[in-house]
């Protein structure tokens, strides 16, 4: 157990220490008591004790109340990306302070420029702006410290974690061609044939004829996938009730999507993907997550918003008012990497009321569709990105989440190169 001394302490304080220490430590505001502890400590304020004391000290980040401007001046520190530099102290900048600022997105609760879809955009952020949005930063300051705790303690060792990686599907679509609208589909038919898209004509009337199956039924081969490398997937239905805008879903009432959630759920964690439009009419959410779990006959505790539609503090609070308790929308929609610098799960911070909730927000850092529409990567360029997130959440032993979408993952020409390369991944990562 890590004990740090701070001469008073705070929520803020509290909450970085349980986050980054998984509740693994204590706080005291006795410094005799410090003095006196025989195992691993920080000195977490500007007195010092003796030579051998680890310390840390404070920028006064965790102690003010509301919100501030901060000024993010980086430099190097055992070569890695770092802020709110300090003159003294074993570690010469206050790591809770920076960690707690990136965690709880204190960035995002100031006033900024948003993408054309209204949410934060990455280029706001300072990891965008200081070159580590690739990067964990927050988990890779922690081995730093560890090293630095155990010169003084040699038998200290940061809470234990297990590397897991975890496919998240978005069904956004679940049929391109069957159970949409009538008139979708026979307009469908006229375009491709005015158009000259032969090959899309034919596969609609293929599929219509009942000799092919529908592109984007994909559901099988996830299935295969999932149970040959015993991932923990989660899926994530879209089920607005009126088609608008980017809300593409197949309706909800459609038997085919009803078989497909039932069938989905008794092997596999669901949840709800709110719709654009429930943004926009807090009445649709609830409607939406009734509508799963009546399919379900579960109550529906996790979520993603759909096309990541979200805003700090707006969207938590309606979230938690509907019952939801992991949300996993936290990355951005035009960029891959890690919006938090963080590959690990954690409580939502309101800076409202001063304390931590119990919204569980687990950070994803790629996202199929950021690599092909936003970065428009080739497929091998998106394959070593992915493989580099890989690689960089395996040293921290973190959670790695990703974003698919069944319609990108199909056997049509545009997207069979994506399928094979998500397979190509798995196979070259679980093959020992």
């Amino acid at each position: 157990m890590l004990l740090i001394y701070s001469p008073i302490s705070s929520p803020r304080l509290e909450y970085i220490c349980a986050t980054l220490f998984n509740q693994e430590v204590t706080i005291t505001t006795d410094k005799w008591a410090y003095i006196n502890y025989p195992s691993a400590k920080l000195n977490y304020s500007n007195e010092k004790f003796s030579e051998q004391d680890l310390t840390i000290t404070p920028s006064g980040l965790l102690f003010q109340q509301n919100m501030q401007d901060q000024q993010i001046l980086c430099f190097d520190w055992n070569g890695l990306t770092s802020f709110f530099k300090t003159d003294s102290g074993t570690i010469p900048f206050d790591l809770l302070s920076a960690a707690f600022y990136l965690i709880s997105r204190y960035e995002e609760w100031q006033p900024f420029t948003p993408d054309q879809y209204g949410r934060y955009a990455h280029t706001n952020s300072a990891a965008y702006k200081n070159n580590f949005l690739h990067l964990p930063l927050v988990d890779l300051w922690l081995l730093a410290f560890e090293s630095k705790v155990q010169h003084y303690f040699p038998n200290y060792q940061l809470p234990q974690k297990v590397f897991s990686f975890i496919p998240t599907y978005d069904v956004d679509i679940a049929y391109c061609y069957l159970h949409q609208p009538f008139f979708k589909n026979l307009f469908g038919f006229y375009r491709d044939l005015l158009t000259g898209k032969l090959e899309s004509f034919l596969e609609r009337g293929n599929v219509y004829s009942g000799y092919h199956k529908d592109p984007y039924d994909q559901f099988d081969f996830l299935d295969e996938i999932n149970s040959r490398y015993n991932l923990p997937a989660i899926y994530f239905f879209l089920l607005a009730d009126k088609r608008k805008g980017v809300d593409k879903n197949i309706h909800p009432s459609k038997k085919a999507l009803q078989a497909l959630i039932i069938k989905t759920v008794g092997k596999y964690a669901t949840g709800i993907h709110p719709s654009w439009q429930s943004g926009e009419e807090d009445s649709l959410l609830e409607k939406e997550i009734n509508t799963l779990s009546d399919l379900t006959k579960k109550p529906v505790t996790s979520s993603r918003q759909h096309y990541l539609k979200m805003t700090i503090p707006e969207t938590y609070p309606l979230l938690l008012k509907a019952g939801i308790k992991q949300d996993y929308t936290l990355g951005y929609g035009t960029s891959n990497g890690f919006r938090a610098s963080y590959a690990n799960p954690f409580f939502w911070y309101d800076f409202h009321h001063e304390q931590v909730t119990n919204l569980k927000i687990h950070p994803f850092c790629y996202m199929d569709a950021n690599s092909i529409f936003e970065l428009r990567l080739p497929v091998y360029e998106a394959k070593n990105e992915l493989q580099a997130m890989w690689d960089q959440i395996k040293k921290v032993k973190g959670e790695m989440i990703c974003i698919f979408h069944n319609h990108f993952l199909t056997d049509q020409p545009d997207w069979v190169e994506w399928k094979k390369m998500y397979i190509d991944f798995l196979k070259e990562n679980f093959r020992h």
